[in-house]
């Protein structure tokens, strides 16, 4: 059966406000969001989104717990319509399970994944977007130049040894994440040069050989 919140339309919330879904309503990511000076509006019916921002950026956080629960996130990817980023706890009790969700989500989906310590982290991320200028999904890969946008730098200088130097160089040479994920060291080198390269093909395809 059809699931019914997969049909509906959302809209976009206005300018500062975010729309979440009604099971984190007591939780400290929303707390936090708030404290961001966003306002927010809860969703019963929100399909398998966490979270709506104002430039149609949609959000799925898998939180430590569905990590070690299973293959539940998994569906929820899956089955999401209009997921656009998602956010990932990597803890100390998530961390042997990271790089299989990493690989899911990244080589499998091909999503782009940022990882956080806990929501206290991912509210800051969530207020930093809503707060940022335009309204356009900086996640979106019409462009080059829209890959250079804040957040998707700093996604790319999680790499250990990515300084935002080379994140730049990267997300010039490379027109999506993906590219830059499917990229060879040889690929890479010409760019930042060994060391960086290796960091850079080792963080996305270390997972593969686990």
């Amino acid at each position: 059966m059809e699931n019914k919140a997969s049909s509906l339309q959302i809209v976009a919330p206005p300018s500062g406000h975010i729309i979440a879904c009604e099971k984190w309503k007591d939780s400290a990511l929303i707390q936090g969001v708030r404290g961001g000076g966003v306002k927010i509006v809860f969703e019963n019916e929100f399909g398998r989104a966490d979270f709506l921002l104002p430039n149609k950026s949609c959000i799925l956080y898998v939180s430590e717990c569905d990590i070690i629960a299973g293959t539940t996130y998994k569906r929820k990817l899956v089955c999401s319509n209009f997921l656009t980023l998602v956010l990932v706890e990597n803890t100390r009790l998530s961390e042997q399970y990271f790089n299989a969700v990493q690989k899911f989500v990244v080589f499998d989906l091909g999503l782009p994944l940022f990882p956080v310590s806990g929501q206290t982290e991912a509210s800051q991320l969530i207020a930093q977007m809503v707060h940022s200028d335009g309204r356009e999904n900086p996640f979106r890969r019409k462009s080059s130049s829209r890959l250079l946008e804040p957040l998707v730098l700093e996604v790319v200088q999680q790499i250990p040894g990515v300084s935002q130097g080379k994140a730049v160089a990267l997300l010039q040479h490379f027109s999506s994440i993906q590219l830059l994920c499917d990229a060879t060291v040889a690929e890479l080198e010409t760019i930042v040069g060994h060391a960086a390269a290796q960091q850079v093909h080792s963080f996305f395809h270390r997972s593969l050989d686990t």
